[in-house]
């Protein structure tokens, strides 16, 4: 018996039956709500052809779609490699067997997973424009990414420690019997299988800084949504504008998603040898019996004569 068939009773005939009444009753006050959304937009004309057909043109593309897609991706992947890279330290210096180092590296992880990323933006911003750090025009860039980094790099660090956490107490047992420092163990044994573990979590994590990039139109950072902004007030069509743009970063989250699930299954894969059915390679000698490449590690490869196993 399944522990679903424990936990849950199947529905009777009047569960199914009132599930399929609240189906249709939430599906008809969402369809009432997109026809309520529609006929405003209707009524104060943004649903016109012209304010569409004005998103296609080539000098919107040109002059604020493209330029603002890549300053989006541009601050979205320097945000997502520093971000690992931070999440990967400061994760590490929480799991430390030295105590200072553990406790500095969970002072910086909480407070700046307690800090809102728009903030960080701010004071960054201010910061680098008053003491000169960068040009004025990469503070909007630096400070998209230092916010950026600083917070979804220290949910990272909470991934990668929970990660390990989650793992077997017999994998560090393990790499301490081969005579493993317990720094050896957690980076070589560990490490590995909690970064695939938390892979779902970190591409979710992903999702969120791409998205958050759009903070740093308020730092004036010329990212997507500063562009939809600028269409609107260009050609009077806001509403129209924002539609389109957050149909792009439904598509680029949509992309990550899929490229980081490909990732997943090809490291969920790796390791696992030949696929069933597959023959042992080689020349094989006399009185040996070849076996299923998936059988070798079970049963062993058996030479000799058969008559005497």
């Amino acid at each position: 018996m399944s522990a679903q068939n424990v936990l849950f009773d199947a529905p009777g005939p009047r569960a199914r039956r009132r599930h399929a009444i609240l189906t249709v009753v939430g599906f008809v006050l969402a369809a009432g709500g997109v026809a309520l959304v529609l006929w405003k937009f209707a009524a104060q004309g943004q649903l016109e052809p012209s304010m569409w057909t004005s998103l296609f043109t080539a000098d919107v593309w040109t002059a604020y779609l493209i330029p603002g897609l890549i300053n989006t991706l541009k601050a979205s992947a320097i945000s997502i490699v520093l971000a690992i890279a931070f999440g990967l330290v400061f994760g590490l210096g929480r799991l430390s067997h030295v105590r200072a180092v553990r406790w500095v590296c969970g002072v910086v992880v909480e407070f700046f997973r307690s800090v809102p990323v728009l903030l960080m933006m701010y004071f960054s911003y201010r910061y680098y424009s008053n003491n000169g750090v960068f040009t004025n025009e990469l503070n909007p860039l630096a400070a998209v990414v230092t916010g950026l980094t600083l917070y979804n790099g220290s949910v990272i660090a909470e991934l990668v420690r929970s990660g390990v956490f989650g793992l077997p107490k017999g994998q560090a047992e393990a790499g301490l019997s081969i005579g493993l420092t317990e720094g050896q163990t957690l980076r070589s044994i560990q490490l590995p299988q909690a970064l695939t573990a938390m892979l779902p979590a970190l591409v979710g994590q992903l999702v969120v800084i791409l998205k958050d990039s759009a903070l740093g139109t308020a730092v004036l950072y010329p990212e997507l949504l500063q562009a939809a902004k600028d269409i609107g007030t260009a050609y009077s069509n806001t509403i129209a504008a924002y539609v389109f743009v957050a149909v792009i970063f439904i598509l680029l989250n949509y992309g990550l998603t899929v490229l980081a699930g490909r990732v997943e299954r090809r490291l969920n894969r790796r390791g696992r040898g030949p696929r069933k059915g597959g023959q042992t390679t080689g020349v094989v000698g006399a009185g040996t019996v070849e076996a299923p490449i998936d059988d070798i590690g079970r049963k062993g490869l058996y030479t000799g004569d058969a008559n005497n196993r």
